[in-house]
């Protein structure tokens, strides 16, 4: 699959001046949804281009924060809309008939499980975890999770990615020399891949801290209660 969409990135490039904020907005939308698609193929090209001065000649600095953060907001869009099709239908019915919008059952039982058993906060760190990444939206709407969390963590998540993304195709812009689109891609993902184990093992810490310093701040405001009973 990579190496189809990788190969139609040339045509697409050359829309990049005029529509390239766009079309990286859409395409990490789909790739935020259930519909199965790969971010690398989108967020790499895009630092690489940003480097080179074809998404915004003036300044490339500029275009690759724009780009990362057009990236996020595509993220959340895509999300949005995971977490409204569960909220709406429910799980049943995606269990039953999930296969037709692209959510398998198998997945989907392991994005429930891991977010009934860690919480709120595995929708910041499930962002960076393979074939999960797209469906934790899902159970986050199943268990009606509060939007704005939903969104914080979501966007976090999602933010780290992207950058992640968009900078090794600006490193690549710099190192790489006269390369395809689907050598970037390809040397791009294989890089990603070596360094995601200690990335999610970072968000993961990030997310235990965050759930110690919860557990003590509730605990805490709860006693404070108890005292003032």
């Amino acid at each position: 699959m990579l190496e189809t969409l990788a190969s139609h990135l040339d045509a697409i490039a050359a829309l990049a001046p005029t529509w390239g904020f766009a079309v990286i907005f859409l395409f990490m939308a789909v790739e935020s949804s259930f519909i199965p698609f790969p971010s690398e193929v989108v967020m790499i090209p895009a630092g690489f281009m940003a480097c080179r001065g074809e998404l915004l000649a003036s300044s490339p600095q500029a275009a690759l924060a724009i780009a990362i953060v057009v990236g996020i907001l595509g993220s959340l869009a895509g999300a949005y809309a995971n977490y409204a099709l569960a909220l709406w239908l429910g799980k049943p019915f995606l269990e039953r008939y999930g296969k037709w919008f692209f959510v398998k059952k198998e997945p989907l039982e392991r994005a429930c499980e891991v977010f009934n058993r860690y919480g709120a906060a595995t929708t910041f760190v499930c962002r960076l975890v393979p074939v999960i990444r797209q469906l934790i939206s899902i159970p986050a709407g199943i268990a009606r999770m509060p939007l704005a969390s939903f969104s914080l963590f979501t966007g976090l998540g999602a933010g780290i990615w992207t950058a992640i993304l968009a900078a090794i195709g600006w490193v690549l812009a710099r190192t790489a020399g006269d390369i395809t689109y689907l050598e970037l891609v390809t040397r791009g993902k294989e890089m990603a891949t070596r360094h995601l184990p200690a990335v999610i093992a970072g968000a993961a810490a990030l997310a235990a801290a965050y759930l110690l310093v919860s557990k003590l701040v509730m605990g805490r405001r709860g006693a404070r209660l108890g005292t003032a009973r």
